[in-house]
C-alpha cells in the first residue's frame, strides 16, 4: 500500500487477471491448431507474467487525473482491461528486443528465442534450432503486438473514447518500433554521441513507458490537448529518468534482482547515454578499452574493470545527477498541473518508484 491509499499490489493482481482472461479467450480460439499453437500460448502467458506494471499504472492514473475516481465497478474493470493492453505491447517489445540483443535471459529464465531453440534441440527436430527460436520469437512478438490492439478495442469502454485512444496507441507503437530501429542502427555503427543516445532512449523507451500510457488513459477519460500537454510535462522527463535508471541497472545492477547477467548492457554492446558519457569523459586509454570491449564476451573481471572505467570517467555520477534533475522537472510540472488531486498524489509516488527501483 502506498501513502495515497492506492494498493499497487492489488492493481497488479487485477491487471494479471485481465491478461489471463484475455489469453484464455485466445487459447480457446487456437485449440483447433493443436500442440504447436498451445506451446506459443504457454510462452505468451510467461511473457506477460510478473513485472511492475508501470505502464498499466500510468494509463490508469492518466484516466483518473482527468476524471477523478470512477465510482463504477464495471467501468473500472473495463479501464483495467484497457491498461492491461499496454502490458501486451510491453511484452511484445521485450520478446523482440531480447532476440535483437541476443539476450540469454529475461527475468531469470531463458529468453523466448532461447527457450524455443532449446525445445527444438531437445526434440531433435530437423534444421537449425537457433533459427527456429528466432522465428518463434518474431512471431510471438507480432502476436502480442496484434493482441494489444485487440484488447484495447474490446476493453468495454465507450467506442468513441476507445477510438480516440487507439489513435494515441497507434502513435505509441510507431514510436517504440522506430525507436528500436534507431537503437539497432546505433549499435551497427558502433558509435553514438550523447544526443543520439538520448534520442534512442526517448523514442525506444521513455515515451511508451510513461508519457503515452498517461495520454491513452487521459484520452479514454475524454481528456483533450490541454490535459495531454500537462501530462507530457510530467511524463516525458520522468520517462527519460526511468530509462536512465534502467541504463545504470544494465551495467551496475545486481543479477539477483535484475534477472540479467552482470553488466549485461556491456556484453550486448549497448551505446547508452551512460556509455556515451563515459567515452567522452574517460582518458584515451580507458575510452579505447571500453569502446573495444562493448559487445564482446566479458568475464566477471572484465565487467568489473569496465564498471571502474565508467565510474572514474564521472559518467555514473553524471547520470545519477540527470535522473534527479529530470525527476524534479517532472514532479514540479505535476505539482502545478490542474489535475485530480488524488491522482496527482499517486503519480508523484509512482515517479519515486520508477526512478529509485533496483530492478
Amino acid at each position: 500500500m502506498i501513502e495515497s491509499g492506492w494498493d499497487q499490489s492489488a492493481f497488479r493482481t487485477r491487471v494479471q487477471a485481465a491478461l489471463e482472461t484475455f489469453l484464455g479467450e485466445q487459447a480457446e480460439r487456437l485449440v483447433p491448431l493443436g500442440a504447436d499453437a498451445a506451446r506459443l500460448l504457454v510462452e505468451a502467458r510467461v511473457s506477460v507474467s510478473g513485472g511492475k506494471r508501470f505502464r498499466a499504472a500510468f494509463c490508469y492514473w492518466g484516466y483518473q487525473a482527468v476524471t477523478g475516481a470512477l465510482g463504477d465497478e464495471r467501468a473500472d474493470d473495463a479501464l483495467v482491461r484497457a491498461c492491461a493492453a499496454l502490458e501486451l505491447l510491453h511484452a511484445s517489445a521485450l520478446v523482440h528486443d531480447d532476440y535483437m540483443d541476443a539476450s540469454d535471459t529475461r527475468r531469470g529464465r531463458p529468453a523466448t528465442h532461447r527457450g524455443f531453440a532449446d525445445g527444438h534441440r531437445a526434440a531433435q527436430w530437423r534444421g537449425d534450432p537457433e533459427q527456429y527460436g528466432a522465428s518463434a520469437a518474431i512471431l510471438l512478438g507480432d502476436l502480442l503486438l496484434s493482441w494489444s490492439d485487440e484488447m484495447l478495442r474490446r476493453c468495454g469502454l465507450s467506442v468513441e473514447r476507445v477510438v480516440a485512444a487507439l489513435d494515441v496507441f497507434d502513435r505509441c507503437r510507431t514510436e517504440v518500433i522506430t525507436g528500436q530501429f534507431l537503437d539497432v542502427s546505433v549499435q551497427a555503427r558502433g558509435r553514438a554521441d550523447v544526443d543520439a543516445a538520448m534520442t534512442v532512449l526517448r523514442y525506444k523507451s521513455a515515451k511508451y513507458s510513461i508519457e503515452r500510457p498517461l495520454h491513452i488513459g487521459a484520452t479514454l477519460a475524454g481528456g483533450g490537448s490541454a490535459e495531454l500537454t500537462r501530462l507530457s510535462a510530467f511524463g516525458l522527463p520522468l520517462g527519460e529518468a526511468f530509462q536512465l535508471r534502467d541504463d545504470l541497472l544494465g551495467v551496475f545492477g545486481d543479477p539477483v534482482t535484475t534477472g540479467k547477467p552482470a553488466g549485461d548492457d556491456l556484453i550486448e554492446g549497448k551505446r547508452t547515454v551512460l556509455v556515451a558519457l563515459a567515452l567522452d569523459g574517460a582518458p584515451a586509454a580507458d575510452a579505447a578499452r571500453l569502446d573495444a570491449s562493448l559487445g564482446t564476451p566479458l568475464s566477471e573481471a572484465d565487467v568489473a574493470e569496465l564498471r571502474r572505467i565508467i565510474d572514474r570517467s564521472g559518467a555514473h555520477e553524471q547520470v545519477e545527477h540527470v535522473i534527479g534533475e529530470l525527476a524534479k522537472t517532472a514532479t514540479d510540472a505535476l505539482a502545478e498541473a490542474d489535475l485530480d488531486p488524488r491522482a496527482r498524489d499517486v503519480l508523484l509516488e509512482l515517479a519515486t518508484a520508477v526512478t529509485h527501483r533496483a530492478d
